[in-house]
């Protein structure tokens, strides 16, 4: 027989820790490793959420810290920020320290099952991908049926809740995240202006050597956050939010998830962000 290992990834999202307690509730049996690769520049809420749903779990999540961090591969990659087309965010803070993780075990024949958090109403969204022979991938929140308006009730159930950040965020990930929509550059402007202004600094050095991108598509931070322009996004968003409601037949019986952000803007979860960060 060959050892198994099984691994849950957490992103600080709302799938995942659905995820996680589903897992729990229906395979209480089973020795599952919740981790959570910690890139440093995290929203606060995030780290709230995770002591919140330890504490439901009643084991811990390990944190999976990169052995170099965000500044040391900015530096590698020129000063050129991360994009949608280039995620080495992604590549170098989150996938590598896991399979740093997981790899002596793979090489040493162990068998490890990963469960990632791909809900039924996600037909076309691949999850992390099996990298070696010996991992296994498993999609239990799709093979159960169960929806976003479904992963929200298993977490209101289990008294967990959803991350702070949902108040004014549609997604999980580090402080300055390039799929952030430019009303949430906003209010992390708002929320959290130490980080704002980080992301801030670290766009100014990006442009001066060259960057191609910033951090927010067509415009600098510096020039999003002048106040008519914050005036035109609130405004933006506030159409958007009413068109939304308006295309909306109601019924007073549905069960569906009140509007979100990525609602608002039409987001394609299958073409956003990645699993490992967002979900």
């Amino acid at each position: 027989m060959k050892a198994e290992r099984h691994i849950l990834g957490i992103s600080g999202g709302r799938d995942s820790a659905a995820l996680a307690v589903h897992m729990r509730a229906t395979r209480p049996e089973l020795p599952i490793e919740y981790f959570f690769t910690d890139t440093g520049k995290e929203l606060p809420e995030v780290y709230i959420f995770l002591d919140r749903l330890e504490g439901f779990l009643g084991k811990p999540i390990r944190r999976l810290n990169p052995d170099r961090d965000f500044d040391f591969w900015l530096a590698e990659y020129g000063n050129f920020l991360p994009s949608p087309r280039t995620r080495w965010c992604t590549r170098q803070l989150k996938l590598r320290p896991l399979e740093h993780w997981i790899r002596p075990d793979l090489e040493a024949g162990t068998i490890i099952h990963s469960y990632v958090a791909i809900r039924a109403d996600e037909p076309t969204r691949e999850g992390y991908q099996a990298t070696h022979e010996n991992m296994r991938v498993h999609l239990p929140l799709r093979d159960a049926g169960i929806d976003k308006a479904g992963v929200i009730d298993v977490l209101r159930q289990a008294d967990v809740g959803e991350p702070g950040y949902y108040d004014w965020r549609s997604r999980s990930g580090c402080t300055f995240c390039f799929f952030q929509q430019k009303i949430e550059w906003v209010r992390l402007a708002e929320r959290h202006p130490d980080a704002f202004a980080e992301a801030v600094r670290y766009e100014k050095t990006a442009l001066k050597d060259g960057s191609p991108f910033t951090w927010s598509q067509g415009e600098s931070l510096t020039e999003l956050v002048q106040p008519e322009r914050v005036e035109a996004i609130q405004a933006d968003y506030a159409r958007r939010l009413e068109r939304l409601r308006a295309r909306r037949p109601r019924n007073p019986l549905s069960a569906r998830v009140p509007e979100t952000d990525d609602d608002v803007y039409g987001v394609d979860e299958a073409e956003g962000g990645c699993v490992i960060c967002h979900k």
